[in-house]
């Protein structure tokens, strides 16, 4: 079997067998289709020609023509993909990728919003509603502590500490910690469960409700920061976690350590909050430029 032709089975197995969405289909050919280019060039037409040396020049031609690591890691798991099919059919008797150094794809730096954007973002919501109170609630606890999504959402009355003003998370691993809340975040907790009690004084757990009564879901809070950071006119993107990125960062800009900061995110390891030092450190160059005349 030519490598072309096992390139169209396995794509014809995708769109068959595995039912992927066209899409999906099309944009593995394109991948493929590198791949086989690459190797016809090194003189390789068939499968069982395949080995390391084929899949390591090509991945190096993928950064010499200025791809990021993440495209050529996709184009690896495509090309890995194609192997495993060629194995199960027979048409390979070993795995030329599986000792393919997997590109370095590096760590995300996470975009802290301004403390400015972050409090626009808060004061957008109507607070003569039970739902403007409820979402400026949650937009105000949820950056006040830094909480998860699932944490923000899973919040019930009894998570609630309004006398010493903090929350109990439970976080990843079935844990929890303690959490302050802060002047604002609480007096804007404080002024929705006041209202909500009045207003629906019946019986409830979660501290979030959604209109139909029931606790709100993660979707539906990722759809409340959606739509009141576009009114709040912040251009870029903002998601639930963002606000948790803004928290760390700003804890550190003003002056907080690193251990303090993974108690309150509730990280197993020091080193998963150790990537905030880095935004932290490029907030105060970016502000020593700005501001020192000679910076």
């Amino acid at each position: 079997m030519a490598l072309e032709s096992a390139v169209d089975a396995y794509l014809a197995h995708l769109r068959v067998e595995r039912a992927l969405s066209p899409n999906t289909v099309a944009a593995y050919g394109r991948d493929l289709a590198g791949f086989v280019a690459y190797a016809a060039k090194a003189g390789v037409t068939e499968p069982r020609e395949l080995d390391l040396s084929i899949v390591s020049g090509w991945l190096g031609s993928l950064g010499r023509a200025g791809q990021s690591p993440r495209t050529a890691a996709r184009k690896l798991s495509a090309a890995r993909g194609l192997v495993r099919f060629l194995l199960k059919e027979g048409e390979l008797s070993d795995d030329p990728t599986r000792l393919a150094a997997r590109p370095r794809l590096g760590r995300r730096l996470p975009r802290p919003l301004t403390p400015d954007d972050v409090l626009r973002l808060i004061e957008t919501p109507d607070p003569s509603t039970l739902r403007g109170l409820r979402d400026r609630a949650m937009l105000s606890v949820a950056y006040a502590a830094g909480l998860r999504v699932s944490e923000l959402v899973g919040l019930t009355l009894g998570d609630v500490d309004l006398r010493r003003g903090v929350v109990s998370a439970l976080g990843k691993g079935n844990k929890r910690r303690l959490v302050p809340l802060g002047e604002v975040a609480l007096t804007h907790l404080e002024a929705y469960l006041a209202q909500r009690a009045i207003e629906r004084p019946e019986p409830a757990t979660a501290v979030f409700h959604s209109p139909r009564g029931g606790p709100l879901t993660r979707q539906g809070f990722w759809k409340i920061v959606g739509q009141y950071s576009r009114a709040a006119g912040i251009l870029s993107r903002v998601h639930p976690h963002r606000l948790r990125h803004s928290f760390a960062t700003h804890l550190l800009s003003g002056g907080a350590d690193l251990r303090s900061v993974q108690t309150l995110l509730g990280h197993a390891h020091v080193v998963t909050t150790e990537i905030y030092t880095q935004v932290s450190r490029d907030h105060l160059r970016h502000a020593h430029r700005r501001a020192h005349p000679r910076g």
